[in-house]
């Protein structure tokens, strides 16, 4: 494979995907700079080169330099998001403030959200933050603790410049990860957002052990409320039909691995979600998702009725079963509308 086009990045964010990429990266002859606000995970693992807490049997190539404060880094090519999204305007602010996107030439966001109440997506929030250079995002359906693997997997790169999706492209492609281009940034982006409230609604069918016809019928109808409000939004239809769109529906939908699908698993067999989420560490995106999603559809006036009851059991204490009962009684209606 050629040299990559970005030869020095600095990934923020020291979760499990954080440190698969940053991990990725040094092996792809990217010399890479890693931190994270824990200064005391960045520092055992600046000892260690492993992440106990999130990916513990990774070891990160020795390219890969772990930092334990911002003022310890320097500037790169390319600046590279890997928090939670409530935690990428924060993490933004910052890092423009640190002076470290001084060369850098692309910003790439691999965080999936909508902030709520503004609506924006993750990239227009760091577009805010970085104004005047150029914007990528990064999705698809991928796993940490397979990557962390080296098991095949393909993700997407959007980015409206085609020669910076390129580069990023070129450092992101290794013999067990593939990645494809595309310019709509904007139906990427809400397609990585989307897919999650779907995946606790899976994981809900799976905890009332509905079957597999009940779960198949589900995500293909999350699929097209995707479409519904993705496009309203300005994404193109074929995006949700891709790696970010139906490749990140299903590999949720149906994957242990998933938080997403083990939260809703674990609120369709009875447990109270305020208890779900005391027991993990790690961020489940869909329950922030929830609301925002819900928000724009509501602001759009896009239909939504899957969304609807995952905010249901989210915000207004629903019963599952109670709000699977709600989708299964809906009036009949053609399959296109």
């Amino acid at each position: 494979m050629p040299t990559p086009d970005l030869p020095r990045a600095i990934v923020f964010g020291a979760g499990s995907w954080g440190t698969a990429l940053a991990a990725m990266l040094g092996m792809r002859g990217v010399r890479t700079q890693f931190w994270g606000r824990d200064a005391g995970l960045m520092r055992e693992m600046r000892e260690t080169r492993r992440n106990a807490r999130y990916l513990p049997a990774l070891e990160l190539p020795e390219s890969v330099s772990v930092a334990t404060s911002l003022a310890g880094l320097e500037s790169a090519e390319m600046l590279v998001f890997v928090t939670p999204s409530k935690g990428v305007r924060e993490t933004a602010r910052l890092v423009a403030e640190s002076g470290l996107a001084a060369e850098a030439r692309v910003i790439l966001s691999c965080a999936k959200g909508i902030e709520l109440d503004s609506g924006k997506r993750m990239s227009q929030i760091l577009a805010e933050h970085f104004p005047g250079k150029a914007l990528a995002v990064l999705t698809g359906p991928n796993h940490a603790e397979e990557v962390a693997q080296q098991l095949a997997t393909a993700a997407v790169v959007a980015c409206e410049d085609e020669a910076v999706a390129r580069a990023v492209q070129s450092c992101l492609t290794l013999p067990f990860f593939r990645t494809y281009t595309s310019d709509d940034v904007t139906g990427v982006e809400w397609a990585g957002a989307m897919k999650n409230p779907y995946a606790i609604a899976a994981g809900v069918a799976l905890g009332l052990r509905l079957g597999d016809n009940a779960i198949a019928a589900l995500v293909t109808r999350a699929l097209a409320e995707m479409v519904r409000l993705g496009t309203a939004m300005g994404g193109r239809v074929e995006s949700f039909y891709g790696l970010a769109g139906v490749g990140d529906l299903m590999g949720t939908c149906y994957s242990e691995h998933s938080r997403n699908h083990r939260l809703g698993r674990q609120l369709g067999e009875g447990r109270p979600l305020a208890e779900i989420l005391g027991s993990s560490r790690m961020v489940t995106e869909g329950v922030p998702n929830t609301a925002s999603l819900h928000q724009a559809a509501k602001a759009a006036g896009v239909r939504t009725p899957l969304l609807d009851e995952v905010h249901a059991m989210l915000y207004e204490h629903k019963p599952a079963p109670e709000a699977l009962r709600a989708l299964l009684s809906r009036d009949p209606r053609a399959e296109t509308e």
